[in-house]
């Protein structure tokens, strides 16, 4: 799960991370208020969406005066913002934050993640901080420091001076930064984060350092720790098929390709899409209905998969374990029938009462096309999709 910019350094706050004076505004007149609040006398506006790069497509401004606070606002709010995070379509701006401004002297970058590789959270920073980090990862990667942190012994001192004397700060800078990095690192364990990104971290004049832009995505199987967290979940930045999915409890995700897959367990799901791509062909989602669906449940999950308009044909693929056959053919002829399907389905079947399961989409009237295994499946939905195109 994501959140805003805003909603980050709040949290961030509370965790001793240096953050700028600012406010939250969904209309001109609330942005006016906030910079009135603030004083000035130069403000930041900043349109609140949940992608990166605000700052190349015109999402970021710096004002100078509350006059022109409101304009910019009025301007941005409303506004399809085109990042090169959010593709061609961009994202309407619903909000924006208005921040006091700050005299910079150095830009930086520092973010936290969990690498696979090692199991363990590294901490990546560079001096060259800003908007053009991704270049800089590109063109020097021998400017990006890496620091794996073991979680059993956590953070030391030495971790973050390395990462201090990485940027090349001495002196109060450098104290501050390990201050800053100690506190970064103990916020991003704590809420259960999955990435931790501040760009940029900016030394001032007086060799402060600021949080001066935050990205905080969360481990979403960890949420229920943290109720506040979730609260801070914005629905209209999230896929509209996904929000309909959880309620269900669906674990859904949309991809790019034309065959809608429904599968039990996630591990057969994986496999699905791999082999649909072994095939040939491009999966449209991944969507595990879980081993102890319903009839109702699965009734759901189809309409969830038909409703994205690239979907141009259907596998459903269980394995009844927990999950028995029949009742995923009752969802699916039931499902079939009240969407009127028109895109080719193939299913497969395997485990408790799969006969049964068998005889009830055969005895339904509806072009259900079976298949013995997995790879006959992928093979004839791939297929079935080029012959209806």
């Amino acid at each position: 799960m994501n959140i805003h910019e805003y909603q980050a350094k709040g949290l961030l706050a509370r965790y001793g991370a240096p953050v700028l004076k600012g406010g939250v505004a969904y209309t001109a007149q609330e942005a006016e208020q906030v910079a009135k609040e603030i004083g000035g006398p130069v403000w930041v506006v900043k349109a609140q969406i949940h992608a990166g790069g605000r700052g190349k497509g015109g999402g970021v401004k710096v004002v100078k005066s509350v006059e022109d606070v409101k304009e910019t606002a009025a301007k941005m709010l409303g506004m399809t913002l085109i990042t090169h995070q959010t593709g061609p379509e961009g994202k309407e701006v619903k909000r924006v934050y208005i921040e006091d401004g700050c005299q910079i002297d150095k830009e930086l970058y520092i973010s936290f993640l969990v690498d696979r590789a090692t199991s363990r959270v590294a901490i990546m920073a560079s001096s060259e901080g800003g908007m053009d980090i991704e270049e800089v990862a590109e063109a020097t990667p021998e400017k990006i420091i890496t620091v794996a942190i073991d979680p059993v012994s956590g953070l030391s001192g030495f971790h973050a001076r390395k990462v201090a004397y990485g940027y090349g700060l001495t002196g109060k800078a450098a104290s501050n930064c390990v201050k800053v990095v100690q506190s970064l690192y103990k916020a991003f364990v704590d809420l259960d984060c999955a990435m931790l990104e501040i760009n940029p971290l900016v030394v001032t004049k007086a060799e402060d350092i600021v949080v001066l832009d935050a990205k905080m995505s969360f481990d979403s199987n960890a949420l229920f720790r943290h109720k506040d967290v979730l609260e801070l979940r914005d629905p209209d930045e999230e896929d509209p098929m996904e929000l309909e999915a959880a309620k269900h409890e669906l674990n859904y995700i949309k991809l790019d390709g034309n065959i809608g897959c429904m599968v039990n367990g996630a591990g057969l799901a994986m496999a699905t899409m791999d082999i649909i791509k072994l095939s040939g062909g491009a999966p449209a989602n991944f969507l595990d209905v879980g081993g102890g669906a319903t009839k109702e449940r699965v009734t759901e999950a189809f309409k969830i998969i038909l409703s994205d308009p690239n979907v141009e044909g259907i596998l459903v693929n269980i394995f009844g374990g927990i999950m028995r056959c029949d009742v995923i053919a009752e969802g699916v002829v039931a499902a079939a029938r009240e969407v009127s399907l028109t895109v080719p389905l193939v299913v497969r079947l395997a485990g408790t009462n799969v006969e049964l399961g068998k005889k009830i989409m055969s005895e339904s009237g509806l072009p259900i096309i079976a298949a013995d295994d997995l790879g006959d499946a992928a093979v004839k939905v791939v297929k079935a999709v080029k012959e209806a195109a």
